[in-house]
């Protein structure tokens, strides 16, 4: 069982978390105090098939959210890392796309050591959308960077058919990088204790 336990603390937030990649996907708590970021994180271990438990002890969202979201995915992020140890046999890549209604959300990672985060919206909406909600694309590029990051993967997001409504864009997101990591993080039995790079490591 890969699995990792992840305890980060800064003078703003304090955050734990516990992961089992080979999991079920149901067996999850996530108790971050932004109730959005909640619903999101777990559509994401649901359909990644994650045992996931997340908990934000302390935060400064009486001020914003800024700091918690960003710091979120930094320890998430490392979850995934320390869980995955040196990568061997991993398939490495993963693509996956969800349609919610009109509007598609399409990930391709590639797990190689090389944090990167790239947001693509093909729709000029955006503009628009960016102040009317608690939760907002700006959020969701800083969530998605750190996460790459401190995952130490290239993470590419594309959303098509951007929907006025924030959270139908943000949850196809999620449940797309959810689906993706999953394949991505599964074992191929043709590379079994063969790390995925010709390099012989992933740091």
């Amino acid at each position: 069982m890969r699995t990792s336990v992840v305890e980060r603390k800064s003078k703003e937030t304090h955050i734990k978390a516990k992961l089992n990649v080979d999991g079920r996907g149901d067996r999850t708590e996530v108790k971050t105090g932004i109730a959005f970021l909640d619903h999101m994180i777990e559509l994401f271990a649901f359909h990644g098939l994650f045992d996931l438990e997340l908990e934000v002890v302390k935060s400064d969202t009486a001020i914003d959210i800024h700091h918690t979201n960003e710091d979120i995915g930094i320890v998430l992020g490392k979850a995934f890392r320390e869980a995955l140890g040196d990568k061997a046999g991993i398939h490495r890549f993963g693509f996956a796309g969800a349609p919610m209604e009109a509007t598609l959300a399409r990930v391709i990672l590639d797990i190689s050591g090389r944090g990167y985060f790239k947001l693509n919206i093909e729709d000029d909406k955006v503009v628009q959308l960016k102040d009317k909600e608690e939760y907002s694309f700006t959020y969701l590029e800083h969530f998605m960077e750190s996460f790459a990051h401190a995952l130490g993967a290239t993470v590419s997001v594309t959303v098509q058919n951007v929907s006025d409504d924030i959270h139908t864009n943000v949850e196809a997101v999620f449940k797309a990088l959810g689906l993706a990591l999953d394949q991505a993080t599964q074992v191929d039995p043709r590379r079994e204790g063969i790390v995925p790079s010709t390099k012989g490591i992933i740091d």
